[in-house]
């Protein structure tokens, strides 16, 4: 069968426990929800953290000690967030990849309104620093698209050589201030793809499932998760991010795909892993 990568997001910046109280929060909970979904087919983990209080940030110990917790019980595949909270400073979005060498990270290739309400800002200067940085660290950038100006920004820095060929995309629809979730853009923008690119896609809230679904038969890669959605159907909350990982390997499995292990993955993405000798150090 055709393998297909499942990403789980468990946490993302958002959502807290008024919108669903099941979202995991802390760095155990963190953990033990992304070694549940890895027991039930995930291959990648989408890391975010959170405060005491619940609240964004990109709080190394944060990080060290969720990534720990995990790699101690799994291989699963570390992609860490490079924007857990809004109005940080270059550095403070770049420290946990640097010091936890991820095996992919997340290079949000340019800046965008989010909604109504405030700005999401990836500078040119801070988007080529950044490149570098994982490159130095051996870090492979996932390239979030949220429109197509996005994509061509990263065209720009892949002939720049910022970023390497074969490069990996993320496309996000639905955000507030980017492309709207439809079938359509979906398509549009995987027909921007350079052929040894690979990419995956989803959607946020109600249309997680349709995009879920084309972006299976469009032969791409998925993502699930409390990030992206807190509800498993209308009107009911999800009570795990497990539910979201089952569901998804059901119906990538009767559209003739199976979800590749971390090791798969890792051999689709190009990533070259680490030892867990060296991953607990």
């Amino acid at each position: 069968m055709d393998k297909v990568i499942l990403t789980v997001a468990t946490t993302g910046a958002w959502p807290t426990k008024n919108e669903n109280p099941y979202v995991p929060l802390h760095p155990e909970e963190i953990a033990d929800e992304v070694f549940a979904c890895y027991q039930a087919g995930a291959s990648v983990a989408h890391i975010h953290v959170r405060d005491n209080h619940g609240r964004p940030t990109m709080d190394l110990d944060k990080f060290e000690r969720t990534v720990r917790l995990i790699r101690d019980r799994c291989d699963i595949v570390i992609n860490l967030t490079t924007s857990g909270d809004l109005g940080l400073d270059d550095d403070e979005r770049m420290k946990p990849f640097i010091e936890l060498k991820p095996e992919l990270a997340s290079f949000d290739c340019g800046s965008m309104n989010w909604g109504h309400s405030t700005t999401f800002i990836n500078s040119p200067p801070f988007l080529e620093k950044l490149g570098q940085k994982m490159k130095e660290n051996h870090v492979k950038p996932e390239i979030e698209v949220f429109d197509s100006g996005m994509f061509y920004n990263a065209e720009y820095y892949l002939k720049k050589g910022v970023l390497d060929a074969p490069a990996h995309y993320q496309f996000v629809l639905g955000a507030p201030g980017g492309m709207v979730a439809t079938i359509d853009n979906l398509v549009f923008l995987k027909n921007l793809l350079p052929k040894e690119a690979t990419w995956g896609a989803f959607g946020i809230g109600r249309m997680h499932m349709p995009i879920l679904y084309a972006t299976l038969a469009l032969g791409g890669h998925i993502r699930v998760g409390m990030e992206d959605n807190v509800y498993y159907s209308k009107g009911v909350l999800a009570k795990s991010n497990v539910e979201f990982v089952e569901r998804a390997k059901r119906v990538a499995n009767e559209l003739g795909r199976e979800l590749s292990t971390p090791d798969e993955a890792r051999k689709i993405l190009g990533l070259k892993g680490r030892s867990r000798v060296e991953e607990l150090r």
